[in-house]
């Protein structure tokens, strides 16, 4: 259906037309003119009568706002808990560092304990020295036995470590014979043994030497069976 409105004329109608209301005025005598076509929604109207605006416009198409979508809640509770676990683990491996530091402390403690407690003891005696030797000895590949060695012991100085012999020909040639076994300057440096002390007044160290001397030249302190 078209209408077309001139103000001060009167449009026929045509028997399938019905006549469309006209406008108002307001207060101007400048012409009106729109066209409405059936079937077809106008685009937009403007009555300028009166300057005012005539509110057909299209109203903005709204955009609802949109939830978040269920995968995404799920990545960040994912992260979430990713990082969580993260931090936990890292709690985790500091405290097995630390056990393990701790740990390997009390294995070392006791490593050395056990080197200590399996060192033997002598007692600081005869019986003390000699074994302490036979000890050493066995270490260097030096025969002799506790019978030889004490025995020898009795004769040449009674098992007096400070024994010393001033009258013999070796101290009338300024190396008196020293110790429990009675050795000489030059013997004792000769074979003397690393590892015991470098006097020939200690007990363990004189035995020692004086055993090493008797192995090269009787082939065992249990040979010796007088001066040697």
């Amino acid at each position: 259906m078209a209408v077309s409105l001139v103000p001060g004329h009167a449009a026929a109608a045509s028997p399938e037309a019905s006549t469309a209301p006209a406008p108002t005025a307001t207060g101007t005598d400048a012409p009106v003119a729109f066209t409405l076509t059936e079937g077809k929604a106008a685009g937009t109207l403007r009555d300028t009568l009166g300057g005012r605006p005539t509110a057909l416009d299209p109203l903005p198409a709204t955009h609802p706002t949109q939830a978040p979508a269920a995968g995404d809640e799920e990545s960040a509770s994912d992260d979430g808990e990713a990082a969580e676990d993260a931090k936990n683990g890292d709690r985790n491996e500091a405290a097995e560092n630390a056990d393990s530091t701790e740990n390997a402390k009390d294995t070392e403690d006791t490593e050395a304990e056990d080197e200590k407690s399996a060192e033997p003891e002598y007692p600081d005696n005869l019986d003390g020295w000699i074994r302490e030797a036979l000890d050493i000895m066995a270490e260097h590949d030096i025969p002799g036995s506790y019978e030889g060695i004490y025995r020898n012991i009795m004769r040449e100085s009674s098992g007096d470590p400070y024994a010393i012999n001033n009258w013999d020909i070796n101290a009338i040639n300024g190396v008196p014979s020293k110790g429990l076994l009675q050795v000489i300057k030059p013997t004792f440096d000769a074979y003397h043994v690393e590892g015991t002390a470098y006097d020939q007044y200690d007990p363990v160290a004189n035995i020692v030497a004086a055993c090493n001397y008797a192995a090269d030249r009787y082939g065992s302190m249990d040979n010796v069976n007088g001066p040697y």
